[in-house]
């Protein structure tokens, strides 16, 4: 069994933004694998079978500093270790457009994460970090991920979802070298 959690805000004022970057990858997995989703463990959940494994989808609805929550309730229902979670966030460290897999690390400043890593106590956990940039100086990096993607940033936003896609379906089948190997140029 695989679990993959989309970090973001709940409510159609962050639809669109990119800390929603998260929401944006699982809502893409669930159109492709026609999965539906319903209210459970503090957050939006769907499950089927994918690349012959069973798949868990979640976006967690407690907002993104306590996104954790939502992570530990399901990971301790159905007993996931941290080799099967796969959380999908954005980050501002890597620019629009690039990816990276890893199978542990620290927060890096990432709220949802720093929430996660509190609530089930290890860095040892799949994240596919998602690449929204960095603002301009003047701008507040608050309000720049709770900003949406400018119009110019529609094609390389649809580029790095399936992109991720792919990554992810790598990740499920457990090829992650090679994952790494394609995805992180």
């Amino acid at each position: 069994m695989k679990v993959i959690v989309g970090l973001g805000n709940p409510g159609p004022q962050y639809a669109e933004t990119r800390h929603n970057i998260g929401f944006l990858l699982v809502d893409l997995l669930a159109e492709e694998y026609k999965l539906q989703f319903c209210a459970k463990f503090q957050g939006l959940w769907t499950e089927g079978n994918v690349e012959g494994e069973r798949l868990l989808l979640l976006k967690p609805q407690t907002f993104m500093n306590l996104s954790g929550r939502a992570v530990r309730e399901i990971t301790n229902f159905y007993k996931i270790t941290g080799s099967d979670l796969l959380i999908v966030h954005d980050d501002m460290d890597l620019s629009l457009g690039k990816i990276r897999l890893r199978d542990q690390g620290s927060a890096g400043g990432h709220n949802g994460i720093k929430s996660i890593l509190a609530e089930l106590g290890t860095e040892k956990f799949w994240r596919l970090k998602l690449g929204v940039g960095r603002p301009p100086r003047e701008y507040d990096p608050a309000r720049y991920v709770l900003s949406a993607f400018a119009d110019e940033e529609s094609t390389q936003l649809d580029e790095v979802l399936g992109r991720a896609e792919k990554a992810t379906n790598l990740w499920i089948k457990g090829e992650t070298d090679r994952a790494m190997n394609l995805y992180h140029r």
